[in-house]
């Protein structure tokens, strides 16, 4: 069984609260684990969670202030705790290196998993295989801070009622499916005749950052969305002066990248109740919600559509 959800290990901002912890987010995507941002306290989070840690595989650090990384370090001795077995790719803004480093080897211990480090100078394509497809941006923060965007692969869909009309079972499937053909009684059968492409999902996560075009870029027509919203829009002037959003603005982000679903997070400790942030969203983009600590949303039910 795949899963596909994202877990809120935490959403407050810089200072947590009594019931918000420093940020975090785990995507968990068929048998991937991508941890965003993880904040001071993520390893115990996730045991609330009731998560194993080695269901990470990546590690996504928007930028270097501490509510965004500070928990890499105990994170990464848990995996060596555990002895996982699969590599941890991190990715992390260039300019950072020295940070990632001490926080890497902030302490004393056994370093016995593998870790692949990709730093990122440049927006656009990080990487891209069979799996996924990983993209950033350089958004405005006041410091070098990225935008992550993860985009599943196309994948193929057969017509089982086609398949049937045509005789095709068992091996001829793969056999179409390879060749892209097959000849069937002295007719030419083609792949795209019992089958079609579906779009990709995707995932974008934008933190920390004044309203600028590079957010409404790396969101454009997600599947999910989760967005920064340390203010409401009565602290706007708070939200500027800070480089942050308010949650009208995140919401504007959505509706303008066109966004399927949105997550709204990060609250300033200042604000005990996060709904009234979903409660000022939705009057610019209905489909939003509000992230609590240790709550789980589901991958949305995709309405990408198919490619032709």
């Amino acid at each position: 069984m795949t899963v596909r959800d994202l877990i809120i290990l935490g959403c407050s901002s810089q200072q947590p609260t009594r019931h918000r912890n420093h940020g975090a987010y785990l995507l968990r995507w068929n048998d991937e684990g991508f941890l965003f941002d993880p904040g001071e306290g993520t390893q115990r989070q996730i045991i609330f969670a009731d998560v194993s840690p080695s269901t990470i595989s990546s590690i996504f650090i928007s930028h270097f202030h501490g509510d965004h990384c500070l928990g890499l370090g105990s994170i990464i001795m848990r995996l060596n705790l555990d002895k996982v077995p699969h590599p941890i790719h991190c990715y992390y803004p260039a300019s950072g290196k020295k940070f990632f480093d001490r926080l890497r080897y902030g302490t004393i211990y056994h370093e016995m998993i593998k870790i692949i480090e990709h730093p990122v100078s440049q927006p656009g394509l990080v990487e891209e295989n069979e799996k996924f497809r990983i993209e950033a941006t350089f958004l405005e923060h006041g410091v070098e801070n990225i935008g992550w965007r993860i985009t599943e692969a196309n994948t193929r869909k057969f017509d089982q009622g086609k398949l049937s009309q045509y005789g095709i079972r068992g091996p001829l499937v793969r056999e179409i499916q390879e060749k892209g053909f097959l000849l069937i009684n002295d007719q030419k059968i083609l792949l795209d005749q019992v089958s079609w492409l579906r779009r990709g999902d995707s995932f974008a996560i934008v933190m920390d950052t004044l309203p600028c075009q590079q957010a409404i870029d790396i969101a454009r027509d997600a599947t999910l969305f989760v967005c920064e919203s340390t203010y409401l829009e009565e602290h706007r002037e708070l939200a500027r002066m800070h480089n942050h959003l308010t949650a009208k603005q995140a919401a504007q982000i959505a509706k303008e990248a066109h966004a399927q679903e949105l997550i709204l997070t990060h609250f300033s400790a200042r604000y005990q109740n996060v709904k009234q942030f979903e409660q000022e969203a939705r009057t610019i983009f209905p489909n939003t919600f509000a992230a609590d600590d240790l709550l789980t949303f589901p991958f949305p039910k995709s309405s990408v559509p198919v490619l032709s």
